[in-house]
């Protein structure tokens, strides 16, 4: 049997290296297909996304609009803040409403946290002014007083505070309070090029990583713990928890209504394309 060659774009954070530990080490069945990890940040990879490079790549929610021509959601990968997500954060606190016509940092400009945010403050460059700054150097960013405030993702949610900062907003709790669902942050999607058949058998070995890293999960922190910047064991762990769980199985009903809620929001409000019903790849 021919193998096949599959490019798998995530980013080198605890979570996705948590997702794809059994991947990444060999340790479950791959049938015919080999893979090739591309660790980059979630920016660099909406990018590479727009262009069609990578076969199966992580993906913000917000970027999704603008490759579902060439990509398809698979049904798990998914990381969901479930009454918590990304943070602004400041060097003093202030009422949300301070922060018009502020300059904040942001981790890229088509991150779902960069959408939650304007839907939650108005549009950028008209409610606030923003700069694009890598997500680790936020905290540090905003700290020296680089910017008025930050958008912080990732593991900086649980040590914004040892940068002396001050939590203005969790957009996870705002968007809940919206709509009583969870926010969907990023998801795992396949190029449509591939074929239905390759797709969904890739989608069912995407998922068997996750469940083999949650069933065994000691092991697979221990190998997430090397891409966590300032975490040690027990904050990977937590962290991990956040973004892989029984969500990243599947979106379920739920997930998929606030992914849908999201986009058509973002859409009204000027912010994404207008997109049409959503396919997913189902895994098993």
């Amino acid at each position: 049997m021919d193998t096949q060659l599959l490019r798998l774009g995530h980013s080198p954070d605890p979570d996705d290296a948590f997702m794809f530990y059994g991947l990444a080490k060999n340790l479950i069945p791959t049938s015919r297909y080999r893979f090739e990890h591309i660790l980059q940040d979630i920016q660099t990879l909406n990018q590479r996304a727009m262009k069609g490079e990578l076969e199966i790549t992580a993906i913000s929610i917000h970027a999704y609009p603008y490759v579902a021509d060439k990509y398809a959601l698979t049904s798990c990968g998914s990381s969901m803040g479930d009454k918590y997500g990304p943070m602004v954060v400041a060097r003093q606190p202030m009422k949300l409403e301070d922060l018009r016509g502020k300059k904040i940092a942001i981790p890229g400009k088509l991150t779902t946290a960069f959408l939650a945010l304007q839907l939650c403050l108005g549009k950028a460059g008209e409610a606030f002014d923003f700069e694009v700054v890598h997500f680790d150097q936020i905290p540090n960013h905003v700290r020296d007083g680089k910017a008025d405030a930050g958008l912080i993702i990732h593991e900086g949610q649980l040590t914004y505070a040892q940068s002396g900062l001050h939590l203005l907003v969790d957009l996870g709790v705002w968007w809940h309070q919206q709509t009583a669902l969870p926010l969907p942050l990023g998801g795992n999607c396949i190029r449509r090029d591939l074929g239905q058949s390759v797709m969904r058998e890739v989608t069912d070995i995407l998922k068997t990583s996750i469940q083999f890293s949650l069933d065994h999960r000691k092991e697979a922190v221990d190998y997430a713990l090397q891409f966590g910047r300032d975490l040690n064991r027990q904050l990977a762990d937590e962290f991990v928890g956040m973004y892989v769980n029984q969500w990243t199985l599947d979106y379920r009903p739920r997930g998929r209504e606030a992914i849908t809620k999201l986009l058509n929001q973002g859409a009204k409000a000027g912010l994404v394309p207008q997109i049409g019903p959503i396919d997913y790849v189902v895994a098993k």
